[in-house]
């Protein structure tokens, strides 16, 4: 993700990180605890994260929030702003319904405490981390480790 990436590849990039690993740390603006959710990802929309929660969940009542990701091998930073609302289509439900939210929800897709939240990014900020050799010397030896060495940093008004 160097200076030379688009906007879209960075996008890019951190959607294939979350689809390999789909955690993050959501919450409302509201002064209340992130907690960790499973993203959800509609190809046919971009810049927005699904959720499946409970209607008694503490962002289900919507507003702004933020939401952390770190990829599975800690090489993916984003930090990501925007508005959690409930959209409770069902042709959205069954578009994402799958085997992991059916355990979650044992009466199903009429289970009625489920809700479907829906996450519009509207700004994120990405970073890769990918430390040369000279900088994993540095770390066991001792020494400064240089921002050439280390990582590259991107922010954009929406990530897909």
């Amino acid at each position: 993700m160097a200076d030379k990436d688009t906007p879209q590849e960075v996008a890019n990039t951190f959607l294939d990180k979350l689809k390999s690993s789909p955690f993050v740390m959501i919450g409302l603006d509201d002064g209340q605890h992130s907690e960790p959710m499973t993203a959800q990802l509609d190809d046919d929309q971009p810049n927005v994260l699904f959720f499946f929660a409970g209607r008694d969940n503490r962002i289900a009542k919507g507003g702004a929030a933020m939401a952390q990701f770190v990829g599975k091998g800690h090489d993916f930073f984003a930090c990501m702003a925007g508005t959690v609302s409930q959209m409770n289509d069902r042709t959205q439900i069954d578009k994402l319904w799958n085997n992991q939210v059916e355990a979650w929800f044992p009466g199903g897709k009429e289970d009625p405490n489920l809700t479907l939240l829906r996450f519009d990014i509207n700004s994120a900020e990405l970073w890769e981390t990918d430390i040369s050799l000279t900088g994993r010397v540095k770390m066991l030896f001792g020494g400064t480790i240089t921002p050439s060495e280390s990582s590259s940093h991107a922010v954009v008004d929406s990530v897909g």
